[in-house]
């Protein structure tokens, strides 16, 4: 075997989804917001304007895909840092080899971490200045919000950008690009895909595409072993070890039986909350795909009207994340259930909703002074925590006091129903404005005032 023989194999080695990465921003598929021609991405890399960035997004959704085209992009050094298993040392060896490229090969180098998350604060320290001074480059990767684990400085010199979940028609040009492709994907073989097959393939990746063509390469070589030049629905279901969704001979969709369940529960019907969960279960839905809905109908739909609903649906979820199937199933139809049953409100969904607005309108408003943590004297002399109001000093401990920023003072997003335990909740929020109209007067020999928040 000679040397190209020897590096054929190898590259033929490879798993597909790593073979048909895409060579060139203008062969990725998917994030349009980022790469289009009008896209921030594809206009830093026009314009060489590229900066630190934080891609926060899903499994699956080509955070290293894009950073890596990123560095072929701009002609830059690329090199990866492990977040879990490097420390001070590999540091110190990444801004050294930083500062060679940069001093005799005239390169920037672009620092890729996956899971940034995972990043502790020391590693963050010691990269900050040479993010600052433009040494480096970071492209950070993560699925969890970044404002809770990446620390403010850096933060603040990096751009999250959101990745999305690909869509049902992205990764149907991705499965069939590497379907076709006789240089790095399947072409060779011959084969052509079923729509069903298709559409339970992506189905089954849920925006994934690293998924998606990991069960394309499983359900190829079935084919291709067992002789057929068709990838079917027998030949996905076998790969994938799961199996289709059957639905009845009307042909409804995954997301119509899903909407069915919703409404039957935001309808307060348990009998048809029922019996569609039964449907969606009996047709090899994912269990924990219902589960997963029914959490977050605890939320939008029940909210405060009944607290005990979001622990009884995530209390289901975890029980069947512990018995399987079929005994967890019970525990699925109790929360369908009670969720039917129960008291319904989205007051927060509402209320939440209208904070995201007035957030994306107003922007990052100051913390109001007397309500700011104040562990220095610097920062009471400036003011921080004066004339706060200690609650508990006070009778019921209401208290006269604004605590939105300034420009909100007086904006409400809160409105409960008089519905289930939100009636209590109205009444309590009605009593207090009325206490605070009336002026809230200070208690003798209330509590002490805790001391601030220490700093780490």
């Amino acid at each position: 075997m000679d040397l190209f023989d020897q590096e054929e194999k190898k590259t033929d080695a490879r798993p597909l989804a790593d073979r048909m990465r895409p060579r060139t921003l203008d062969e990725y598929i998917g994030q349009s917001h980022l790469t289009d021609e009008n896209g921030l991405l594809r206009l830093a890399i026009k314009e060489d304007q590229l900066f630190s960035m934080i891609f926060w997004g899903p499994p699956g959704s080509g955070k290293t895909t894009l950073a890596k085209l990123i560095a072929v992009e701009t002609q830059s050094h690329f090199t990866s840092f492990s977040a879990v298993l490097s420390g001070v040392k590999e540091i110190r060896t990444v801004i050294d080899e930083a500062t060679t490229q940069n001093r005799y090969h005239q390169k920037k180098t672009i620092l890729f971490v996956d899971e940034i998350h995972r990043f502790n604060k020391a590693q963050q320290d010691a990269f900050l200045p040479h993010v600052e001074s433009g040494l480096i480059t970071l492209i950070g990767a993560t699925t969890e919000n970044p404002s809770f684990e990446v620390i403010a400085p850096l933060l603040s010199r990096s751009r999250v950008l959101v990745l999305k979940p690909f869509s049902d028609d992205e990764l149907s040009a991705i499965i069939r690009q590497a379907l076709n492709d006789q240089e790095r994907g399947l072409g060779r073989l011959g084969l052509d895909i079923e729509p069903e097959a298709l559409d339970h393939m992506i189905w089954s990746a849920d925006g994934d595409a690293r998924t998606a063509l990991n069960s394309l390469e499983a359900a190829a070589f079935l084919a291709d072993t067992a002789n057929k030049r068709v990838i079917d629905k027998a030949v996905t279901e076998q790969a994938l070890q799961k199996k289709a969704l059957q639905y009845d001979k009307k042909g409804e969709e995954h997301y119509n039986l899903i909407s069915a369940l919703h409404k039957s529960l935001r309808d307060c019907d348990p009998d048809a909350a029922l019996y569609w969960l039964g449907r969606m279960l009996e047709a090899g839905e994912d269990p924990l795909f219902i589960a997963r809905r029914m959490v977050r109908f605890a939320s939008e739909d029940v909210g405060n009207a009944d607290p005990r609903a979001l622990m009884l649906a995530v209390s289901a979820m975890q029980a069947f994340q512990f018995i399987g199937l079929p005994e967890g199933e019970l525990a699925l139809a109790q929360a369908a259930v009670y969720l039917a049953t129960a008291s319904k409100s989205n007051a927060l969904y509402t209320g939440y909703g209208k904070i995201k607005k007035t957030i994306r309108q107003t922007g990052t408003l100051p913390v109001p002074l007397h309500i700011r943590n104040a562990p220095t004297r610097l920062m009471k002399d400036l003011g921080y925590g004066r004339d706060y109001k200690y609650a508990h000093d006070y009778q019921d401990a209401w208290v006269d006091q604004e605590h939105l920023p300034e420009k909100l003072w007086g904006e409400r997003f809160y409105f409960p129903t008089d519905r289930g335990y939100e009636k209590i909740i109205r009444e309590r929020m009605d009593q207090k404005r009325t206490f605070v109209k009336k002026g809230s007067k200070k208690e003798d020999g209330g509590g002490s005032k805790p001391p601030p928040i220490q700093e780490e």
